[in-house]
């Protein structure tokens, strides 16, 4: 479409090509008249007739269009700042409707240029203006673009309308596509049903378009089934029946436009069985036999490309548009397409029949391609980061296939891999046997599968057999493997080494120390990176449970080797190396105390140069307090640090970023469950700097550090603390003066975030110096938790005022008659404040300790029976405003409310749920895994049970069950948020919290029936279950 330049189209036309201009003074004034003209009327119009101007070099209309062709005003930009007022990219003026239109008109003529950049172009800046006035005030889009596809004779026009219909399809919304799909699907199908017509290039952008509509269809499918069911059922079979036909011929060597195309079917049949499994039924059947052909084909291509490295991958290629097309990607793809199938209840029962063939060829997949051969032999750190790498790559994606299978058949499942992996075994033993060199990447890549899968092999179902099966599979492999050169197959030993870690409770004794020692061995000598990778990883794993005897002989040498690893050692593989020496100094006992002198002074220097990487420092702090532990070790590792953390903490404004904050670290790490004279040590060192720190920084890691590290001096050093100064009041003040600061409302959440575990040791191991300050420390921490931001903040002081509910018993009503006394902003007086945050952060508590704590302190408080009980109501369950889904509007103009409860209901109905929860994690044992349906079904039956194993003849509550309640429940809690420090010394951590609450609802029916009877009518079923359970039947 030739367009006669006019005047102010010629001076548009100079200043775009100024904007080329070599001379940098040039090319701004060009850019800044642009700039100028832009506001001006006419100025979009002008550039979009530039751009469809036929006659003119294509590089001066395509930098019109292509923001990175120039930094001058640009279509898309000029569209973006000028088209919609509503745009937060808006800048006056608005163009007006009548140049909108001419804009629109022109782009859309100018679709079918022969210059692909250019139409690419343009089809940008439709699909932008597209996003602000389709369909209403552009209703001629769609029909024009459709008119442009299904005109054969103008190709240029298909192919600049595709890419136009595409990006458009990227945004499409649950009106639009409904509109679209009978329109444009027949059209799309035609062009994927006609090679002969159509090139590969425009077939697929044709797939990508309906991989699009579907997936904003599965999206909508869960609001508006039937609509979408109304859209879907007419389109399957026409479909189905063409990507079968594409899929039958097998995927071409080297031909990355084959592999694109029939990527974007994968994806397109991903999302149709993703969302509409349940209507794709008998059509599925037609795709099950040319999907298995594309599998098999494929692997056949892959191993020439990839594996053997004899044809191209085409690794790392991109399309035109930005598309990866390598085999790799294409491969992703189709496992990702498997796995749904797999793990799809409806059509997953059509794999298994075939699931053997399925696990032998995907682990045939997981061979080492030529190129990471090639890159893992010269650089152990990018070895070790793709052996890490959980995310993209055909070994993870794969591996992910395989635990699919295992989740979704079963034993049969497990047989299957177990099966493949023997027959693997025996053909690489065959190709070794034949001087086939490449008999070892089946042999590794079976080893990958069985180690990544090791977890879910061991908890299937049948462990017995499976066990058995295990030990058959891997001894013979290990055995056989024992004798192999490992310089000559670096990667099958290292993987052997990381294999035999993972199987080490099936393989034969002997056979198991052999490795240990080879690995053990391997460290100190001077062979390929991937095996020293491979030996650390097993030694990190065997040496915890290794033979004393056994090791020992070989633990200095160790010891030297692993010591000049981190020498040599980067960032990446720094860990490793850590984790590997943390295993060795914990298994050297004794013999580890004799190289502290050599490895701590090492290990210091790692903590120190890595201080900013956390990772890192945190792994070396670990290493040094595996060494604290060894006996006899402690007092010569303190003597070393504390001349060196001294002075950073006597000057902290002149260290590096992160130094201070760290050396806290180091130091709490050191006053953990440390003797007397070694916190009294360092205590004379540090505490005086370390006070100074608190109360003067403003950097919230530092503060955050030096309250738990004061919080360990008070837990090691107790009452002697305030003797160790040369003023035991002066001491005492600084301690109150840090509390101060700590719970200053001005303070930040964050600085403050661990006050709450030191104010528990302060008045844990200082009771009768804090007894006077109960008042004042109340009321701060009514003002500090008034004023957090943070959660986790209020949560731990909630745990304090639980503290002080115990330390006040039994005279808890006085505790509750100081909170009445203290006033709490929007509220009648702090303690309607306090139980109001407490009962509604009861249930986000965490930690065995903290839980107990609290509860136990609920139920003290409802014991008090104190009048100021049942004045205070609080939040109990939600209430919802209405029936159907909820809106942002409709929630905002009818938000949902809590009912108000009673005090005393609200405690009881908390304990209850601890109960509750207790008896759940008994019942539910090695089930948690199970489905809700499965629960739902079988959930009479569970509470049967439990009432039988809770209750004896007389149906009270066994003491066995009430014990196994405790067992579940501080195992469950044992491994999070929990406070070393508290659990250790408060004698509350004691506390049995299934016998207490049996013990108290027990004690409350039978002290109060009337009251109890009273409260109890205001719980949910599951709460008097919950009660009933430890109450006589």
């Amino acid at each position: 479409m030739a367009i006669a330049v006019d005047q102010d189209q010629q001076w548009l036309l100079n200043c775009l090509s100024a904007t080329l201009d070599p001379n940098q003074e040039v090319r701004c004034y060009a850019e800044a008249s642009l700039n100028q003209a832009s506001l001006q009327p006419g100025f979009g119009s002008a550039l979009s007739k530039i751009a469809a101007n036929k006659e003119l070099v294509v590089g001066l209309r395509q930098i019109s269009l292509s923001e990175l062709m120039a930094p001058a005003v640009l279509l898309k930009q000029f569209v973006k700042k000028h088209w919609h007022k509503g745009e937060e990219s808006f800048e006056p003026p608005v163009v007006s409707g009548d140049e909108k239109a001419v804009i629109r008109r022109i782009l859309l003529l100018a679709l079918d240029d022969s210059h692909k950049k250019i139409r690419t172009a343009i089809s940008m800046a439709v699909a932008s203006i597209a996003a602000y006035d389709w369909p209403e005030f552009w209703p001629d889009l769609l029909p024009f673009l459709l008119r442009l596809i299904n005109d054969q004779t103008n190709l240029n026009g298909v192919h600049g309308a595709m890419r136009c219909l595409a990006l458009l399809s990227a945004d499409l919304d649950d009106k639009m596509v409904q509109t679209w799909i009978p329109a444009l699907f027949p059209c799309l199908l035609t062009i994927v049903a006609s090679p002969q017509i159509y090139d590969t290039y425009i077939r697929t952008k044709a797939l990508s378009i309906v991989y699009s509509c579907i997936s904003v269809l599965g999206t909508m499918s869960g609001v508006y089934k039937t609509e979408t069911n109304a859209v879907i059922v007419p389109m399957l079979k026409p479909w189905m029946d063409q990507f079968s036909s594409i899929l039958k011929v097998p995927v071409q060597s080297e031909n990355p436009d084959d592999w694109s195309m029939k990527m974007e079917i994968l994806k397109c049949l991903n999302q149709f069985i993703q969302n509409f499994s349940s209507l794709i039924g008998n059509e599925f059947e037609v795709i099950l036999g040319p999907l298995w052909n594309t599998f098999v084909s494929s692997l056949r291509v892959y191993e020439r490309s990839s594996i053997e490295g004899t044809e191209d991958s085409y690794e790392g290629s991109y399309d035109s548009d930005g598309a990866e097309k390598s085999l790799d990607s294409f491969v992703i793809q189709l496992f990702e397409l498997l796995l749904t199938i797999v793990g799809n209840a409806r059509l997953g029962k059509a794999v298994v029949a075939n699931v053997k063939e399925l696990v032998y060829h995907t682990i045939s997949f997981l061979q080492m391609t030529e190129q990471q051969v090639h890159t893992w032999s010269v650089d152990a750190n990018q070895f070790i980061a793709d052996e890490d790498d959980t995310t993209y790559s055909c070994r993870t994606s794969g591996v992910l296939l395989l635990e699919e299978v295992v989740n979704s058949c079963g034993g049969e499942g497990v047989l299957a891999i177990i099966d493949a992996a023997k027959q693997h075994f025996i053909e690489s033993q065959s190709k070794k046997e034949a001087d086939n060199t490449s008999w070892w990447r089946i042999r590794e890549a079976t080893l990958f599968a069985l180690s990544s899968l090791s977890e879910q092999l061991f908890e299937a179902e049948e462990l017995g057999s499976v066990a058995s099966s295990l030990q058959n599979l891997v001894g013979p492999i290990f055995s056989e493997d024992s004798q192999i050169d490992p310089c000559e197959y670096p990667f099958l030993y290292a993987r052997i080494f990381s294999s035999v870690s993972k199987f080490s409770s099936v393989i034969n004794g002997g056979v198991l120390e052999h490795f240990l020692h080879a690995a053990m061995k391997a460290i100190t000598m001077d062979v390929p990176p991937p095996i020293k990778v491979g030996a650390c990883r097993a030694l990190s794993q065997l040496l915890p449970e290794a033979n004393t005897d056994i090791i020992q002989p070989q633990m200095l040498n160790l010891f030297s080797s692993i010591t000049e690893l981190l020498n040599q050692a980067s960032d990446e593989t720094l860990h490793m190396v850590l984790e590997t020496l943390q295993a060795a100094i914990k298994a050297g006992h004794q013999l580890s105390a004799s190289v502290e002198p050599i490895i701590s002074p090492v290990i210091l220097n790692v903590w120190a140069l890595h201080i900013s990487d956390p990772f890192i420092s945190i792994d070396a702090l670990e290493v040094l307090e595996a060494i604290k532990s060894v006996p006899g070790c402690i007092h010569p590792l303190v003597s070393r640090i504390l001349p060196y953390v001294g002075p950073i903490l006597n000057k902290p404004q002149e260290q590096p970023d992160g130094l201070v904050a760290g050396s806290l670290d180091l130091v709490t790490m050191l006053l953990k469950n440390a003797p007397g004279d070694v916190v009294k040590a360092i205590h004379d060192v540090c505490f005086v700097s370390i006070t100074r720190i608190v109360l003067q920084s403003d950097d919230h890691s530092e503060i955050q550090n030096s309250t738990e590290c004061l919080a360990a001096c008070i837990s090691g050093g107790r009452e002697e603390v305030l003797a160790w100064g040369s003023d035991s009041g002066s001491t005492m003040r600084s301690l109150l003066d840090i509390a101060s600061r700590l719970l200053d409302p001005k303070l930040e959440s964050s600085g403050s975030l661990f006050v709450g575990s030191y104010i528990l040791q302060l008045i844990l191991h200082l009771p009768s110096q804090m007894a006077i300050y109960i008042r004042d420390l109340a009321a701060a921490l009514v003002r500090r938790m008034q004023s957090a931001q943070i959660a986790a903040l209020r949560s731990s002081l909630l745990v304090v005022f639980a503290r002080l509910v115990h330390m006040s018993a039994p005279n808890v009503g006085q505790f509750i008659d100081l909170l009445i006394s203290l006033p709490a902003e929007g509220h009648d007086n702090s303690f309607a404040y306090v139980m109001s945050e407490w009962t509604k952060q009861q249930g986000e508590i965490q930690g065995a300790y903290q839980i107990k704590v609290t509860t136990s302190a609920l139920a003290l408080l409802l014991t008090s029976r104190h009048e100021e009980l049942s004045k205070i109501h609080v939040p109990g369950h939600l209430v919802k405003s209405g029936g159907g889904i909820t809106t942002r509007s409709k929630a905002k103009s009818a938000p949902d409310q809590c009912v108000m409860l009673p005090l005393p209901t609200k405690i009881l109905a908390l304990l209850a749920d601890a109960l509750a929860e207790i008896q759940e994690q008994v019942l539910d044992g090695d089930d948690q895994d199970s489905d809700w349906e499965e629960i739902k079904d079988d959930i009479e039956n569970d509470k049967e049970f439990l009432y039988s194993a809770s209750a004896d003849s007389s149906g009270r509550p066994t003491s066995e069950y009430l014990e196994a309640m405790a067992k579940v429940f501080n195992e469950d809690q044992e491994d999070h948020y929990e406070d070393d420090l508290l659990s250790v010394a408060d004698p509350l951590n004691q506390i049995n919290l299934a016998n207490f609450l049996a013990d108290f609802f027990a004690n409350f029916y039978q002290s109060d029936r009337q009251l109890f009877d009273h409260i109890c009518q205001s719980l949910t079923q599951s709460q008097r279950n919950a009660i009933q359970m430890v109450l006589q039947r």
